[in-house]
């Protein structure tokens, strides 16, 4: 096996679109999202007697506590590849890169499924389980390919009954947008979810910025959920490669009894069905032993609320370089405790 970089943007999207486990984490355009936010970035393709077999998006992360090398939601890979192997090679090629940019450790968030033999692979290559998360180990997923009818049916009673609700009142009104001026509408409402929920959250020009990567391919649309004309509930969603995903969300509880963001999400599955979607991914939820007061506990509830099934990947994996490394690492852990996660 070799690595070597890939600069055409065609065969790396053709390539995923050959791959079932995927994210747009990997896809061309995450890439130029963050190229434009001043990160430099290397498209991996792992090759095997030249036939492409696994490709990785890397992202240098220059943050206070240091440099690190990250690897969002990857490596993807054809089935059927030697992932030991693959990793190892890959592994090779990363050493050099984060040598380079003087980087103290590698970060992989994997695409790949929870089982002791890939949790075994990363253990073996001297990787450790990461201090937080950095994009989803845990997601909430939908098969869109079904009727309306079926999908509405197999939603929870208490969630059906609000979207029909929704749809009686005249009041409330549902608008997709593909304007980037409507990015900041979504993010007024999204500092104030900020502060409710006491995430770090992304900047307007982080969302500007995601918004103009996608929107060149007609990649992502932003949902505006009106009640008496007031904007209440509100969504960033992205379609790519016969998948749509709920990426970012915001919302008032100003009328906690109006059930705009059960049709807003509703009027964004059938979207995702008008593309031709095979799967909706509602994108991160909360463990099954965490408390009521974990800080997803309502949202994984209103998600799991439309049906569907849970995907659990290996936890996020840290490949130490330098004693820095464990500078990050206590910082992380205290981090993650003081956020209740």
């Amino acid at each position: 096996m070799e690595v070597k970089e890939i600069k055409d943007k065609n065969i790396w999207e053709n390539f995923l679109l050959d791959c079932k486990e995927k994210t747009f984490l990997s896809s061309w355009n995450w890439g130029e999202l963050n190229r434009a936010m001043g990160n430099k970035i290397w498209r991996l393709g792992i090759f095997e007697e030249n036939n492409l077999i696994s490709v990785a998006l890397i992202i240098t992360i220059q943050a206070k506590r240091g440099t690190f090398l990250f690897l969002p939601h990857g490596p993807v890979m054809k089935s059927g590849a030697r992932k030991h192997e693959l990793l190892k090679v890959l592994l090779g090629k990363l050493s050099e890169i984060a040598r380079e940019e003087k980087a103290s450790f590698i970060r992989v968030s994997p695409i790949w499924e929870k089982s002791e033999e890939n949790i075994r692979i990363f253990k073996e290559l001297g990787f450790k389980d990461a201090p937080i998360h950095m994009h989803p180990e845990l997601t909430w997923e939908l098969d869109v390919a079904r009727p309306e009818d079926e999908l509405l049916m197999n939603m929870r009673k208490t969630t059906r009954y609000l979207i029909r609700q929704a749809q009686k009142n005249t009041d409330i009104k549902i608008m997709q947008s593909q304007k980037i001026e409507d990015i900041e509408e979504f993010n007024k409402l999204y500092q104030e979810t900020v502060d409710r929920h006491h995430f770090v959250p992304f900047s307007l020009d982080y969302l500007k910025n995601e918004f103009s990567a996608f929107i060149q391919d007609n990649q992502i649309s932003i949902f505006l959920g009106k009640y008496r004309d007031e904007l209440i509930s509100s969504g960033i969603f992205i379609f790519w490669q016969g998948i749509g995903f709920y990426h970012q969300g915001a919302s008032l509880l100003k009328y906690p009894k109006i059930p705009v963001s059960y049709l807003l999400q509703w009027e964004a599955i059938k979207e995702a069905k008008k593309r031709e979607c095979k799967t909706y991914n509602f994108w991160g939820i909360a463990p099954e032993n965490s408390n009521k007061k974990h800080p997803w506990a309502g949202l994984t509830l209103f998600k799991m609320g439309f049906g569907g099934y849970k995907k659990e990947y290996v936890k996020t994996q840290d490949f130490p370089l330098s004693f820095k490394y464990w500078l990050t690492y206590i910082f992380e852990k205290l981090r993650k405790q003081k956020r209740g996660l």
